[in-house]
């Protein structure tokens, strides 16, 4: 269905059941899904958020300047694709991590073009480091990402199984949506991803797919064709 796509996750998913620090079992399974994607043909590269480690936004409430704690925040991007690159060799894949800002030796720097050659011949791109901005999210730095790979859709990998009109965790009521222009996204201020991501996806034509990355086999089920999540669109 897809020749190349971006994968967005979350720190959390990469922290286990709490969501903190590192969890062997939830990095295993997700580079497991990467890895299978990877050899069955898909370009597929990877942005993480850094929550399980350190939140910018949160270090703020604490006394932190958000310039430094975003920078901070980037650096816990950097140890979670480290940490996933590291499991998906492992399923005899190759991950080349990319940094938004100089990091050698730990990662290389990114380059659109080096990233997209890391692509095309089977490895796994993943791209640390949000935007290499503070006061950006790093749904913003996947979005940017995916418009500049040439991606064919945006995946966000969350903890439900789409878009719902509210907290279905918090309201019994919340009904899910299998399609959303970004446009009402915005208009509706769902907050699956910010509104920059939204507008970079929707002016770039970057077809943004949420789904529950958590249960196991979803994202092959995904890549495979199978109607999964909600789809936003322009």
């Amino acid at each position: 269905m897809y020749k190349r796509v971006l994968l967005k996750l979350s720190g959390e998913s990469l922290g286990g059941p709490a969501g903190k620090g590192l969890d062997e079992s939830s990095i295993e399974s997700i580079a497991a899904e990467v890895a299978e994607a990877a050899k069955e043909g898909l370009q597929i590269a990877v942005v993480n958020g850094g929550g399980n480690i350190f939140r910018g936004l949160q270090g703020t409430e604490r006394g932190f300047d958000r310039v430094d704690g975003d920078k901070m925040g980037m650096l816990a991007t950097v140890i979670n694709s480290m940490a996933l690159s590291l499991f998906i060799k492992a399923h005899g894949v190759d991950a080349q991590v990319y940094t938004a800002t100089p990091m050698e030796p730990i990662a290389k720097y990114y380059m659109r073009d080096d990233a997209v050659r890391t692509l095309e011949a089977g490895g796994v791109a993943l791209i640390a480091g949000g935007t290499g901005n503070p006061f950006f999210t790093t749904d913003s730095g996947a979005a940017l990402r995916a418009l500049e790979i040439g991606a064919d859709a945006l995946l966000k990998g969350t903890k439900v199984d789409g878009v719902y009109t509210a907290d279905p965790k918090k309201d019994s009521g919340a009904v899910k949506y299998e399609e959303l222009t970004f446009g009402e996204a915005i208009a509706k201020h769902l907050g699956v991803m910010d509104q920059t991501a939204f507008a970079l996806c929707g002016d770039g034509n970057m077809p943004v797919i949420v789904f529950n990355m958590e249960e196991k086999g979803n994202l092959t089920r995904l890549l495979r064709g199978e109607n999964i999540g909600t789809t936003v669109h322009k």
